[in-house]
């Protein structure tokens, strides 16, 4: 990424995988590149191991209602992030994912207090 002149890179982030934060996303951000992201629902496994717990308090404050919001609405708030690639094959689920434009994307403060409340 520093020797090459991009137009975008597609890199694994999500709330539980967050190594890109620490060089990728900052260099990309900083070379003007877009950024595609993978796995923002933690690969369907976060998915699944948060799906038993209700939302939490602050999840309003967002517009969420669901899991796969809160979790997508994380990676789209970064603000090198240009597009996330949640990837499904059910359509509710894209409906669901679909409405994630609607509403507030969290700032840095909200998106500090999303990890520290789920663990990450």
């Amino acid at each position: 990424m520093r020797g090459e002149t991009l137009d975008f890179v597609q890199l694994n982030y999500s709330i539980d995988e967050r190594e890109a934060e620490e060089r990728l996303l900052p260099l990309a951000a900083d070379r003007g590149m877009a950024v595609l992201v993978n796995r923002p629902l933690g690969g369907g496994g976060l998915l699944r191991t948060l799906s038993g717990r209700p939302l939490p308090d602050w999840a309003g404050e967002i517009d969420c209602q669901s899991w796969s919001q809160i979790l997508l609405k994380f990676v789209l708030g970064h603000p090198a992030v240009t597009c996330a690639i949640p990837g499904t094959s059910r359509p509710e689920h894209m409906g669901e994912n679909v409405r994630v434009g609607t509403g507030p994307l969290p700032d840095a403060a909200m998106r500090a207090r999303m990890g520290k409340s789920l663990g990450f």
